[in-house]
């Protein structure tokens, strides 16, 4: 039990970090587009949000390659080393072409993180803890996407952006060398791996295989639809909500208690779909994220508006954080690693479409509940494509056969 919440701990402050990392762009667009010596305006900024998206799917490709031939201890702390440097550059950047660029990479190391991280808790967990354990270290990401607003309404704009990403990158220099010392090897070796994928480079070959493709093209489309509302949302909720009247602080409030709800959601999710199964958890998510967008574009009294945001926050967050689990309990161990990383990196197509449509959406000029309407339809596509994934037909390693299990 020691083992496990050493690992739960380590696991959750990595996403933590991830999570932090992510939301603090949203948090510091309002501030950027008011900072007239960095250059940015609306049309960029949208840009630079699926720039991070983009290598995010780089990063989620090289995961997938990679994370059963070098194995996900390693790849984990490679990742986080990546997107923390590219955070202090962010920091410092002089203009928004480079900070543009150092997002980029921060999306890199953000890309490799998550699945590794996913598919590292996944290696470690007892089958009958796998969404549990996944939700209490994703619950994580949520309290570190929840900090990052709750932050910015503490410090702006009386100070600096630059902090919110000094803030970011400065933990891992202590987590890291934590982590390398704590955390053990992930019992699927990569010699053990090996043989499932020998002669396919990418991981492909076998997750397109007879009795696996339905379900890996189905999860392709779900994560496609989940980044596009985790990525659209956390980009330009702030915004939105300004340009719907309220002030600054109150926008980043809102925001925080998107990100309360995804917590909660990835908990007490994780908890019920091993008790009921994945499937219907992960569709009963995406269908309540769309019904609070829906109800938000009503314009309702304060007191409501925040109840909703939680909602969205439970659904959408955490709807994409249970796919996430719902892949890596379909699958055996071989293709756990390379099914997470390829549900992700082909889902970063979503999250670079979602900053760039809220932008289309805010340069418009059709009026704000567009935002709310729109967002609202891939959550009940992704809510119908849940419905769909069918049970995998691949032989699958037998629980007595899996070791160490925590």
């Amino acid at each position: 039990m020691t083992n496990q919440r050493i690992m739960l701990t380590l696991a959750a402050l990595f996403a933590a970090l991830e999570g932090y990392d992510l939301a603090c762009y949203g948090v510091t667009v309002p501030s950027l587009l008011a900072d007239g010596g960095i250059g940015a305006d609306k049309v960029s900024a949208g840009t630079v949000g699926s720039l991070v998206a983009v290598g995010m799917l780089v990063g989620a490709a090289t995961s997938a390659a990679l994370i059963r031939r070098l194995g996900s201890r390693r790849l984990l702390f490679g990742g986080a080393t990546v997107f923390s440097a590219g955070m202090l550059v962010c920091a410092v950047a002089p203009t928004f072409a480079l900070f543009g660029a150092a997002r980029l990479v921060v999306g890199i190391g953000l890309g490799i993180v998550l699945p590794t991280v996913t598919a590292y808790v996944a290696d470690l967990s007892a089958p009958e803890r796998r969404s549990r354990n996944i939700g209490i270290m994703m619950a994580g990401y949520a309290g570190g996407a929840l900090f990052a607003p709750l932050l910015g309404a503490a410090m702006l704009p009386e100070s600096s952006w630059r902090w919110i990403y000094v803030i970011g990158a400065v933990p891992a220099a202590v987590l890291i060398p934590a982590a390398i010392r704590l955390l053990p090897e992930s019992p699927v070796t990569p010699s053990q791996a090996t043989a499932r994928t020998e002669g396919d480079l990418m991981g492909l070959r076998p997750l397109l295989a007879r009795g696996v493709r339905g379900a890996t093209l189905l999860f392709w489309v779900i994560s496609f639809c989940g980044l596009l509302l985790v990525f659209g949302i956390s980009t330009w909720l702030p915004t939105i909500m300004q340009t719907a009247g309220y002030s600054l602080g109150s926008s980043l409030l809102q925001t925080a208690a998107m990100w309360v709800g995804a917590g909660v959601g990835m908990v007490a999710g994780g908890r019920v779909a091993d008790k009921v199964g994945v499937k219907p958890v992960v569709v009963v998510a995406f269908l309540a994220g769309s019904a609070g967008l829906l109800l938000m574009s009503a314009r309702p009294a304060l007191a409501v508006l925040f109840l909703l945001m939680f909602v969205s926050g439970l659904g959408f967050i955490g709807s994409q954080v249970l796919t996430n689990a719902f892949v890596v309990t379909r699958y055996s161990d071989a293709l756990r690693g390379p099914a997470i990383g390829w549900a992700l990196s082909v889902g970063r197509l979503g999250a670079i479409t979602g900053p760039v449509l809220g932008a289309w959406i805010l340069s418009s000029g059709l009026g704000v509940q567009w935002n709310f309407y729109l967002f609202a339809v891939p959550g009940v596509l992704g809510a119908t494509l849940a419905a769909l994934v069918p049970i995998i037909r691949a032989p699958r390693a037998t629980p007595a056969a899996e070791p160490g299990y925590v």
